[in-house]
């Protein structure tokens, strides 16, 4: 049994998620700022290019004035997500274009990549044109999904 003078020590969800949410909302931030920062880093750190998401965060981020600590935290979280990805757009891109599939995996890009950059791009050049364009379709299906559902649920947690 604690005393009433030693509080619960907080859990990693309260000090790393839901105090530095709750204090951007102290600090004049919206709900609809946060959750729209959460939606488009979202859709910025799934892009199916291993390398530049970080970069495209940041540039969308400041373009639009978003909150970069969030945008960078949620990029890293999502870095799992992006590999399983990157073979989807790949696919859904090859069904755009009507293009024969590739056959892919994400060791043989990394390893490919890694031996010779200029024979890479010769040989997944059009490959990656057939993930970013199925990215690019999906950035306002991600941005939506994303952003609607979460407004209320922070704007109700910031009325706390």
């Amino acid at each position: 049994m604690t005393s009433p003078t030693h509080a619960a020590k907080p859990s990693f969800w309260q000090r790393r998620i839901i105090g530095p949410v709750r204090a951007l909302f102290l600090q004049g931030v919206t709900p609809d700022k946060v959750a729209f920062t959460l939606a488009v880093s979202t859709a910025c750190s799934v892009l199916p290019f291993l390398g530049f998401t970080s970069l495209l965060n940041l540039g969308v981020g400041l373009w639009l004035r978003l909150n970069q600590p969030i945008m960078q935290t949620l990029n890293q979280l999502l870095g799992p997500v992006q590999l399983v990805l990157i073979l989807a757009y790949v696919r859904v891109g090859e069904k755009i274009w009507r293009a024969a599939p590739m056959p892919i995996s994400i060791s043989l890009i990394v390893q490919s990549f890694k031996a010779d950059p200029w024979a890479f791009l010769q040989r997944f050049g059009w490959t990656g044109v057939h993930a970013a364009s199925a990215w690019a379709l999906s950035v306002p299906l991600i941005i939506a999904g994303i952003y609607y559902p979460l407004r209320p649920l922070l704007r109700k947690f910031a009325a706390r």
